[in-house]
């Protein structure tokens, strides 16, 4: 990581490491926030795993923020100094689930949509103006294939959308592939 580094888009696909890859790029012996934008569901134990597995792997001296609403991100975002430790947000995927589904815009309701977009530019502002160390990671969706479903589509149009805004404010975007990472900027 170059020093002039502010803020850090990690993308790629699924199990491509790049959770991984984020958490490694800041130090394992200094402070950070983690900001966990899953929603936990006691119902749903695979996904209960997944998430024990994340927390079990960062070091105990990061804290942990769960931020689940949108609001809840870009509040921490607004609110972060410069002598704050590193932020580490993931995922932006889920995060743009929840927005989704708070707003109900799954069926593409005109109002909703447009609730999930000024989310969605609150979300790059903050980014952008977030005095603290950030690194923000998020799925690459739409190398391709054409999701079958209607919210499959609305879903990977959205979150391109949030992903190129993001790219834009942010010094450093990398794309894991394999495991591998590729500096985009």
């Amino acid at each position: 990581m170059n020093g002039s580094e502010h803020r850090t888009l990690v993308l790629g696909g699924a199990r491509s490491g790049k959770s991984a890859h984020a958490e490694g790029l800041l130090p394992r012996e200094g402070a950070a926030t983690y900001v966990a934008t899953a929603r936990r569901d006691p119902r749903d134990e695979e996904w209960n795993r997944r998430i024990a597995d994340h927390v079990a792997r960062r070091p105990a001296n990061w804290k942990t923020v769960e931020a689940p609403r949108p609001d809840d991100l870009i509040d921490l975002l607004d609110n972060a100094r410069a002598a704050d430790p590193p932020i580490l947000v993931d995922d932006l995927a889920t995060w743009l689930t929840g927005a989704l589904d708070d707003a109900g815009a799954w069926e593409r309701d005109t109002s909703a949509l447009t609730t999930v977009r000024g989310q969605r530019d609150e979300l790059t502002r903050a980014s952008e103006s977030c005095s603290a160390r950030l690194v923000l990671v998020s799925a690459e969706v739409g190398l391709g294939v054409v999701p079958e479903s209607r919210a499959g589509r609305l879903f990977r149009d959205e979150l391109g959308a949030l992903n190129a805004g993001l790219a834009e404010v942010c010094d450093s975007v990398l794309l894991l592939v394999a495991g591998l990472p590729l500096r985009l900027r």
